[in-house]
């Protein structure tokens, strides 16, 4: 058995996953999966299928984005969704404690805390795409239409 998928982060998304759809297998990779890039290379995808789980800060809300992986989320159209004039990346503190992950291993599910997840329409292009477990090694592939679903997340033109 491998150690990381012992660890509590990776034991809280598998538990989401597992409830959602128990054929859901948590994925570890020999290498890190840091970045969209590291991940789509282990993964032998294109970086586009590796979801990225940004979490933002907007007053005293946070709002947790899942975007292609060569995209990049946009602050406006993120500040016009959510009609806030301030809005801004979360540090690494704050995503701890409002995700229970730590940077490079948010997963889009198991958090701390509810949140609203905003999926990017970008992602539809693919089939099957891949996010994080709890841990900058451990990731799961879902099918996009069901990520929707597994996440409760609100479809959102938000990348650019």
């Amino acid at each position: 058995m491998n150690p990381i998928l012992e660890k509590e982060p990776v034991k809280r998304a598998e538990r989401s996953i597992k409830e959602f759809n128990p054929k859901l297998e948590i994925i570890c990779l020999e290498q890190t999966a840091r970045t969209a890039q590291d991940a789509a290379t282990a993964l032998g995808c294109s970086v586009g299928a590796i979801v990225k789980s940004l979490l933002f800060r907007a007053n005293e809300s946070f709002v947790l984005c899942l975007v292609s992986g060569d995209k990049r989320c946009s602050l406006n159209k993120l500040k016009k969704i959510l009609d806030e004039k301030d809005v801004s990346m979360a540090n690494p503190d704050e995503v701890k404690k409002i995700t229970g992950y730590t940077i490079g291993g948010v997963s889009p599910v198991g958090h701390l805390n509810k949140l609203k997840i905003y999926i990017d329409t970008n992602l539809e292009r693919f089939t099957n795409v891949f996010a994080a477990a709890g841990h900058p090694n451990c990731v799961f592939q879902i099918e996009f239409n069901q990520l929707t679903n597994l996440t409760n997340g609100q479809m959102k033109e938000i990348a650019e």
